[in-house]
């Protein structure tokens, strides 16, 4: 039998968080999401179940630790003008997204289609980066640019749903500049 890894408590243990995200990482790779379950993740990582569900509560929430482990925090520079900063996001986006990471992400998508937990756990995920896409928008209202005729989290809105989509039909190449472009042209205020 496979000696399980010291337990330091109710605090992570660094080096089995580690191998457990790695072992997720190697089946998600070998196998697809279906291939990842808490039974496999444990076994591989030598970790307990317990363990894996007192940190992770559903496969779902462990599937975005996965991702979000990999995930570059994208951040959001202050260029100056409303377009600039939407360009600057979705050039960051279709960059990180280019690389395995876009992968996952499908992946997670995908499966979350008939996966309640990974559903939830997707469904936090976009809330959250939804809050954080927000403040380009707070800052262009700040600037006194942005139009009033479009509340900012439906705007912020369909700058996610436009970069989703193009990971989603595999579209990374787009113009970043021009979709910034479209996209903004109704939501700020005549010069």
């Amino acid at each position: 039998m496979t000696e399980k890894r010291a337990s330091i408590g109710a605090r992570r243990n660094p080096e089995t968080e580690a191998a457990v995200l790695d072992a997720a990482t190697e089946i998600l790779a070998e196998k697809g999401i279906s291939g990842v379950t808490m039974e496999a993740v444990a076994k591989r990582a030598r970790a307990g179940k317990a363990t894996l569900y007192r940190w992770w509560p559903t496969r779902g929430a462990l599937l975005m630790a996965v991702y979000r482990r990999r995930k570059q925090e994208i951040c959001h520079p202050d260029t100056g003008t409303l377009e600039g900063d939407v360009k600057a996001v979705l050039e960051s986006l279709f960059d990180h997204w280019s690389r395995p990471e876009g992968r996952v992400f499908r992946h997670i998508i995908a499966a979350s289609q008939s996966d309640d937990d990974l559903r939830e756990a997707l469904e936090d995920y976009r809330l959250e980066r939804l809050a954080h896409l927000g403040e380009i928008f707070e800052r262009a209202a700040q600037r006194g640019t942005l139009s009033d005729d479009v509340p900012a989290q439906e705007m912020a809105r369909a700058v996610m749903g436009m970069a989703w989509l193009h990971l989603l039909v595999g579209r990374l190449d787009a113009d970043a500049a021009g979709i910034a472009r479209t996209l903004v042209r109704g939501w700020v205020r005549p010069s």
